[in-house]
């Protein structure tokens, strides 16, 4: 593993003018994993829409699969593989997902297609990777419910995979029509994590089905961890020898080696050279769940770092950075943060703002409409009731701030990520 990485950090350095930059002050032998810096996210992702220039990569792109990691199509980041890599990412992923899966079972693929998004040719590619043989029925997540129950029915298919808000737009509709699927026996989610009273409600509509992660990547950083038989929701094992997971304290930036302490996820990628990921903040919290050395260690998400690089409700990917400069043309040099909470079955975020001499109502308008423009999709939840928006006038003071450092936290995550609900065994 140590020669896997001393490989990888020489290649970086020496073929992209980020790392070359970032590791300047780095010496040659003789360093350790903690001992390089962490990436920023922001400078990192900088002119990635200019793929011919873009400092991150090692060279040029002949070969491979561009897609984008958030936003539109227009504002959204890349993020870049090689024929190669694309084809170990699949594969490791797909034999760790397949240990979900029992043979013969037949997988309804919901997951989103076109558009440069990732996660439909992700699974599509990670299910022919199984190790055990099963069936994939590529629907994508733009099938209506009618006929999805139908051909479920029709074709016998017992296996789910999709994003919770599509799984959960289903079960809502079955469940309108009284209309029950026993028949489903395991569904496998992505993207995005899957709360109590969720699984509750998709318990309504697939009574049958015991639930689990797809495993956990992104298409930013790659592999991260696999989804096991014996992983409780939210839990996943690290993919030795592909992918080294660590857990950053968000104080101090020291390495976390204790079991339940929480700190911010962050991946090194061993697969890919095109667009190296050495020492990358996800964004995510985690804690360990088993003790130092164990093999293929387990470790459970806990929701969003509070200085995380994007955030995610359901289907939305926000950008705290796009927000402040949003806050900023607005109401200037304020203080502000985001808050992350679950209420009635939906999403809650709330913009919280502190400016000097309080938010006049024509401002506070002027703010929701920016955020809507930014992030049309924020609308489309609204409407389908699975995301409300709030603009709140706070203090400085009354904002929240790390117990320790003192520092504002730029997310506050209010979601419980702890799952109790009984399953079928």
């Amino acid at each position: 593993m140590t020669l896997l990485i001393e490989q990888l950090v020489q290649y970086a350095r020496q073929n992209s003018p980020f790392y070359a930059a970032l590791y300047r002050d780095i010496p040659r032998s003789g360093w350790q994993l903690r001992d390089l810096p962490l990436i920023d996210p922001a400078l990192y992702w900088q002119q990635s829409q200019t793929l011919s220039s873009w400092p991150a990569l090692t060279g040029p792109i002949i070969d491979g699969h561009v897609f984008k990691t958030g936003g539109s199509t227009g504002n959204g980041k890349l993020s870049v593989y090689s024929r190669e890599e694309w084809r170990d990412f699949v594969r490791v992923f797909g034999q760790g997902m397949g240990s979900q899966l029992n043979p013969g079972d037949r997988v309804a693929n919901l997951f989103f297609a076109g558009d440069l998004y990732t996660s439909f040719l992700f699974i599509h590619g990670a299910l022919a990777h199984s190790p055990v043989p099963v069936c994939e029925y590529p629907f994508t997540g733009a099938v209506e419910t009618t006929l999805l129950a139908q051909a479920i029915e029709a074709h016998q298919i017992n296996v789910l995979a999709g994003v919770p808000a599509q799984l959960l737009r289903f079960a809502s509709q079955l469940l309108e029509r009284g209309q029950v699927l026993n028949s489903v026996t395991l569904v496998l989610y992505g993207g995005e994590s899957l709360f109590e009273e969720q699984l509750s409600m998709l318990s309504l509509a697939l009574p049958n089905a015991r639930y689990a992660s797809v495993g956990c990547a992104s298409v930013d950083a790659g592999l991260i961890g696999a989804s096991t038989p014996d992983c409780l929701l939210g839990e996943h094992h690290v993919f030795d020898g592909d992918a080294l997971v660590e857990i950053i304290d968000e104080t101090t930036g020291e390495p976390i080696e204790a079991v339940g302490q929480t700190g911010v996820l962050v991946v090194t990628n061993l697969q890919r050279r095109l667009m190296p990921l050495i020492r990358y903040p996800t964004g995510d919290l985690a804690v360990w769940c088993e003790p130092t050395d164990t093999k293929q260690r387990k470790f459970a998400l806990r929701g969003r770092a509070s200085q995380g690089y994007r955030v995610r409700l359901g289907t939305l990917s926000l950008f705290p950075e796009e927000i402040g400069g949003i806050v900023k043309a607005h109401l200037g040099p304020a203080s502000w943060q985001l808050l992350l909470a679950r209420a009635e079955g939906m999403d809650r975020l709330t913009l919280r703002v502190a400016p000097d001499g309080g938010l006049s109502n024509a401002v506070k308008g002027a703010l929701y409409t920016a955020l809507l423009e930014k992030y049309p999709t924020m609308n489309t939840l609204s409407q389908s009731d699975l995301l409300r928006v709030d603009i709140a006038c706070h203090t400085a003071h009354n904002l929240t701030f790390h117990p320790r450092s003192g520092k504002l936290l730029r997310v506050v995550d209010q979601r419980s990520y702890v799952v109790q609900t009984e399953q079928p065994a």
